[in-house]
């Protein structure tokens, strides 16, 4: 089996699928284009929803990349030897190219073959899909499995939870899968030991989905126009596989962070792995938020939140280390300098990931110094193991500390917080100051109609304006178009005058007046 960094499996996978007539595309922005449901990107797919269901790629119908995924529903286990919010997602793609036996073939060809991974035989496992009422047995998945020499006592059925990939929103592409897992050596669980199991014998390292129905709202499947597959390769997941260690922390994707912190607070990552693994999970995926060409900030609502709350629990970890809020800037050149020849964006936003963090910093520090000193003053006249949820909201309102931190701090104090009795005092707040949540603006077309598009060219020549005004780093924040009317969402450091919305609608009036041909070209 090959011992690999993570630079040269990431090289590997994509030579590989080259050799065997893949396009390498780009990864996407971590920020999803098409979907309004979700914050982050989460899956290689992410991106390419409109051409699983049918759009034509400019490069083909063969693709290969490594994307950029954000996964936060998982934060709170951030510490243990494997959850990560930030990952690479190395993937395949046959948009109604090849099928189930070709892209079998090609996972255990790259898996085992002395040229690449070489990851002996016996030590790998597979699973399909076992169907049910509303899909069929994936059967010709498993005699693939078959023909390839593997024998039956390393091949699984498992239900739709283990082997039907649908995407986090429920609605869209999806398919029964096919999953390959690594053997770590320990004993099982029980006689019914298997890859469903969370006892860590079997380590997944990648997934096949064959994507052959859409799921709409009400669950119904129907077939797809076009069969296609989508397979995913955790890249810091299998490096720590290949190099037989403990932990995704253990690899080399997180060793200059690791001495970087030890350096900083004089003390070892082996005494302190909990808070060294937050800080360098958190600080990583902060970086790449803050980035992002998307211009994302930390705030209190949507993907601003999860930055803030990230960065956030790295200044709690850091504290524990005895280190203050300036170590978050010689963390994140870490991370910059680490990927930046990777994902160019990080070095090009250098200067702003470095200002926004310590923007943050500051205004965190005071908050957190308060914050746990009330925290500390609360629970010393308690009678109780359970924090009440008048007190945590007293938290949140006064000092800005967020309820998770308060959750957090409890459970390292051995107390509870009434969660119930937080979001009583929070709802009974936003009801006394009469403020609504309006919640995320839908972006994008609300029809195809005349109007809509010529709103959509407007939309463009919006932005082009306000940059000629204030400057390159003017970004579209969100865009809402009817047949009726534009709403642009854009960053700016104050309101606008009256002077320069004059000059604003000049500049658009005047591109509108030249009447430039609107031409649609496909491009790579």
């Amino acid at each position: 089996m090959k011992q690999l960094t993570s630079k040269e499996l990431r090289d590997f996978y994509l030579d590989f699928f080259k050799e065997h007539n893949h396009k390498v595309i780009p990864s996407a922005s971590i920020v999803p284009e098409n979907d309004p449901t979700v914050l982050f990107t989460t899956a290689g797919m992410h991106p390419l929803v409109p051409y699983l269901l049918g759009e034509h790629h400019p490069e083909g119908k063969r693709l290969c990349d490594c994307q950029k995924c954000i996964r936060t529903s998982d934060i709170d286990e951030v510490g243990d030897a494997s959850h990560l919010t930030f990952f690479e997602m190395l993937g395949n793609w046959s948009l109604g190219d090849y099928f189930k036996s070709e892209a079998i073939a090609m996972s255990y060809e790259f898996l085992t073959s002395p040229k690449y991974l070489n990851i002996p035989k016996e030590k790998l496992y597979f699973t399909c899909f076992k169907g049910d009422e509303t899909a069929p047995k994936d059967e010709e998945s498993y005699n693939i499995w078959k023909s390839l020499g593997v024998s039956e006592d390393h091949l699984f059925y498992l239900p739709k939870e283990n082997n039907f990939w649908i995407l986090g929103s429920g609605v869209g592409p999806c398919g029964p899968d096919t999953e390959m897992f690594y053997d770590t050596g320990k004993p099982k669980c029980s006689e019914n030991c298997s890859p469903a199991c969370d006892c860590g014998k079997y380590l997944e390292i990648w997934n096949d989905v064959f994507m052959e129905y859409y799921r709409d709202e009400d669950g119904n499947l129907t077939k797809l126009s076009q069969q296609n597959v989508d397979t995913g390769m955790g890249l810091e997941r299998t490096i720590t596989v290949l190099n037989g260690l403990e932990s995704v922390y253990d690899s080399d994707v997180f060793a200059n962070l690791k001495l970087k912190i030890e350096e900083l607070s004089g003390m070892h990552y082996e005494d302190n792995k909990k808070s060294f693994r937050i800080i360098m999970d958190h600080i990583r995926t902060s970086t790449f938020i803050l980035g992002d060409d998307h211009g994302i900030v930390p705030s209190n609502v949507g993907a601003g939140y999860v930055l803030r709350r990230l960065i956030r629990r790295t200044i709690r970890h850091l504290r524990n280390l005895g280190l203050m809020e300036d170590a978050l800037i010689k963390l994140a050149c870490v991370v910059i300098n680490d990927y930046q020849d990777v994902y160019k964006e990080l070095a090009k936003n250098k200067e702003f990931i470095c200002s926004e963090l310590e923007k943050e910093g500051i205004k965190f520090g005071k908050t957190i110094k308060d914050g746990e000193r009330l925290f500390y003053k609360v629970i010393k006249h308690m009678d109780s193991d359970t924090i009440s949820g008048m007190d945590a909201f007293k938290l949140f309102d006064t000092f800005g500390f967020p309820l998770e931190m308060t959750q957090e701090l409890a459970s390292e104090n051995g107390l509870k917080v009434d969660i119930d009795g937080f979001n009583k005092a929070f709802k009974d707040h936003q009801e006394k100051s009469k403020t609504i949540d309006a919640g995320s603006f839908k972006g994008g077309l609300a029809d195809s109609s005349y109007e809509s598009t010529k709103y959509h060219t407007l939309a463009h020549i919006m932005l082009a304006s306000l940059q000629k005004m204030y400057g390159a780093d003017i970004i579209q924040k969100g865009c809402n178009i009817t047949s009726e009317r534009i709403r642009f969402d854009f960053n700016l450091d104050h309101k606008m005058t009256d002077e320069e919305k004059t000059e604003l609608t000049n500049l658009v009036n005047e591109k509108i007046n030249e009447s430039i041909p609107v031409v649609m070209e496909e491009m790579p």
